[in-house]
């Protein structure tokens, strides 16, 4: 008993300092990424666009961003995710919106829920989707006035400039490839390197 209470302790030691380790060059790629991704729309809205335009910048490219940079591998954070996630969020969000503008509470729950759906359906699920939906409800009314705009800009161009800056930074690093799809990896390698 006492023998195998070692066991499982040097077990559990283990897997906790293989999970704490700190791999700063990894570290150095996902920021570097996030920030490039990230800085570059925050700099085109700012810059680009006029005040009255809707900004470029909006909260669920953060929440790509920590996968597209800091979890290359899932299947999640992959290309065809990326783009149609949003996109397909968007656009529902939009048509929710056009359909119940004055019940916000059901608007909402809806445009999250079949964006949800929307993205299973077409293998193209990717958490930030549901924030996109989301958005284009309870964005600012600016936002909103855009109708089907929201899908273009911000919402396609913003993702757009994230997949860009992923593929350049994920494929700079040795360790690194991005999308985790070899054939996109093998044309990058053919093509630029």
């Amino acid at each position: 008993m006492r023998t195998r209470l070692r066991r499982h302790t040097r077990r559990l030691k283990v897997i906790v300092y293989k999970e704490t380790l700190f791999d700063y060059k990894e570290h150095l790629w996902t920021f570097l990424g996030a920030f490039l991704g990230i800085g570059l729309i925050g700099l085109l809205s700012q810059y680009r666009l006029a005040p009255a335009d809707a900004p470029l910048l909006i909260g669920s490219f953060g929440a790509s961003s920590v996968l597209i940079y800091g979890v290359i591998n899932s299947p999640l954070a992959q290309p065809r995710n990326l783009v149609g996630g949003h996109v397909l969020s968007a656009v529902i969000g939009v048509t929710v919106h056009q359909f119940i503008p004055q019940q916000l509470w059901l608007a909402a729950a809806l445009a999250v829920s079949l964006s949800i759906i929307g993205m299973q359906i077409t293998k193209t699920l990717h958490p930030p989707g549901g924030a996109t939906a989301l958005i284009a409800i309870i964005g600012s009314p600016q936002l909103r006035a855009l109708g089907y705009g929201y899908v273009l800009m911000p919402v396609l161009t913003g993702v757009l400039l994230l997949l860009l800056v992923a593929v350049v930074v994920n494929n700079l690093a040795p360790t690194r490839h991005y999308p985790a799809n070899r054939n996109w990896y093998r044309f990058w390698q053919r093509t630029y390197q």
